[in-house]
């Protein structure tokens, strides 16, 4: 298992079952040294989690700049994208391959009722129609591709952001693990869930 951030620190490395290093998602350049280190090791199972975004108050109509869009759109929409693209060699080795990709209901065009967040809501928009368009490229190789809302996480997201509606990161990642990535498959494919289990508009 591999578990790779921008920077190396006390949380990856912590993890002691796995393999750390270092991998920034807006950089074709890291991402060719994060496969070459891999070399032809298959890949079992590949989560794009990383994912910014700004406080709502400079990504509104009338505060958000080509800036954060550039920004935001490196790391939520191009990083799934190209790291998908650079692993899939390790992907297609595998006998039994899955990708998952962290979005958010707030790229979810049926259900956005409150506005704003534009750089974030359009970079997980776009971030879903990558995995759909990857779900139907794949299906003929037998490798499903999960959109996963996490919902409301304490993370460092959005320092300061919090409510009684927010869990902690463990249960984020353990509800997703255990109703979506675990159970789905290949005739869940290219479908957007909640961490809850159930299937969320687009």
């Amino acid at each position: 298992m591999y578990a790779v951030d921008r920077v190396v620190g006390d949380a990856l490395n912590s993890l002691s079952t796995a393999t750390v290093g270092e991998l920034d998602v807006t950089s074709l350049a890291s991402i060719a040294k994060f496969k070459d280190s891999l070399k032809a090791e298959p890949v079992d199972l590949l989560l794009n989690i990383a994912g910014i975004a700004f406080p709502k108050e400079k990504d509104a109509l009338d505060t958000t700049s080509l800036e954060i869009f550039e920004k935001v759109f490196a790391v939520n929409t191009y990083g799934p994208m190209f790291v998908t693209q650079a692993l899939l060699p390790n992907l297609l080795k595998s006998s039994h391959a899955k990708i998952g990709i962290i979005t958010s209901r707030v790229g979810s065009i049926g259900d956005n009722s409150s506005g704003g967040m534009y750089a974030y809501r359009s970079s997980k928009a776009a971030a879903n129609s990558i995995g759909k368009s990857m779900a139907m490229d794949l299906k003929d190789k037998n490798i499903p591709v999960l959109l996963l809302h996490p919902g409301f996480v304490r993370s460092g997201l959005l320092p300061g952001a919090d409510g009684p509606e927010f869990v902690e990161p463990e249960e984020a990642a353990r509800k997703l693990w255990n109703n979506v990535v675990k159970p789905k498959g290949m005739e869940d494919t290219g479908k957007f869930y909640h961490r809850e289990g159930y299937e969320l508009p687009w």
